[in-house]
């Protein structure tokens, strides 16, 4: 889908599509958490050779109004002057939409989420002609150039953007095949065979591909703890100050660092990696830390999944809430 996405969007700029065609300027990916939505993206850009420039929902607030559509319009600029001086297929790409501009529950909607969805739409509408000063130059005419969006819940954006004369939509949510090709790529240098692999995700179905990402990050503890004992003269726990700082020295003179080899892995050992994520992960649903803070307030199943008390509904005990992760 990015790569069509682009090319048709180069196609109706270059006029090899009639102008009377409607073609989105905006392709939003979505899908559940996890499942390699930003990892697909970015292997699509280096197949096609784009260069995009990047945003992220953490940029689409600010305490200045009118900040965040402005950062777009310029992000939006960068990457057609991008394309027009060096020559290369270039598009925008915000991550996580939906966290920045969503609307979730009760929450308030600013002056600058209404001003990014109007900013958006705008572009939509016009992409050829986006202006960040306060002089509108009628010869001002850049290069149409695709937006590619993420998010886990396109439901929980502004009904306008999202519709299809605007944007695009794919869902995300590869199948078991595609999930095992996935973390086949990841593990197939490792020595680990591909029927071990689909023994892997059939005991973790319920996982997202980030997590397989973890558990083969995971398998380099154990030699990086090596080296800080060798380090430290001694496990952390017992190790003095003195020597303990002396990771840190390391670390910040970038000098005597070690390179870590690739760890022989078995099935064996990866499914007990595996358990021990799973455990941590249980532990943080069952944890519930929140209720200890605010006692008498859980998370009800009333409308809007609001906050309800045991004294506002009359109970005697706290009703049962629900975990903060789902």
């Amino acid at each position: 889908p990015p790569q069509m996405h682009i090319t048709k969007n180069y196609l109706a700029d270059q006029g090899a599509i009639s102008a009377t065609t409607k073609v989105p300027l905006i392709l939003g990916i979505w899908g559940p958490k996890g499942c390699g939505k930003t990892f697909q993206t970015e292997l699509a850009f280096r197949k096609l050779g784009v260069e995009p420039v990047v945003m992220s929902a953490g940029e689409l607030e600010s305490e200045t109004a009118g900040q965040p559509g402005r950062l777009i319009r310029e992000r939006y600029r960068k990457a057609a002057e991008l394309s027009k001086t060096r020559g290369k297929l270039s598009c925008l790409v915000i991550n996580d939409l939906d966290a920045g501009i969503g609307r979730f529950g009760n929450t308030q909607c600013t002056v600058n989420n209404q001003i990014v969805i109007g900013t958006l739409m705008n572009i939509c509408d016009d992409p050829n002609r986006v202006s960040i000063g306060a002089n509108w130059r009628e010869s001002d005419y850049i290069k149409r150039v695709p937006i590619i969006v993420t998010g886990n819940d396109f439901s929980t954006l502004y009904a306008p953007l999202i519709r299809d004369g605007r944007m695009e939509k794919f869902y995300w949510q590869p199948q078991r095949d595609d999930v095992v090709a996935i973390v086949w790529q990841m593990y197939k240098e490792d020595g680990v065979s591909k029927r071990d692999i689909e023994t892997l995700i059939d005991t973790f179905g319920n996982q997202a591909l980030d997590f397989f990402g973890a558990l083969r990050a995971a398998t380099y503890d154990a030699q990086i703890r090596e080296w800080m004992h060798g380090v430290a003269g001694a496990p952390l726990h017992d190790a003095d100050e003195a020597r303990v700082k002396e990771v840190n020295k390391r670390l910040l003179s970038q000098k005597d660092l070690p390179e870590f080899e690739p760890v022989p892995l078995t099935l064996a050992d990866l499914l007990a990696e595996g358990r021990r994520l799973v455990g941590e992960q249980e532990a943080v649903n069952q944890g519930r830390l929140g209720e200890l803070y605010m006692k008498g307030v859980v998370w009800g199943e009333d409308a809007l999944g609001g906050w309800s008390s045991s004294e506002d509904s009359g109970d005697e005990e706290p009703r049962a809430g629900r975990s903060l992760l789902g």
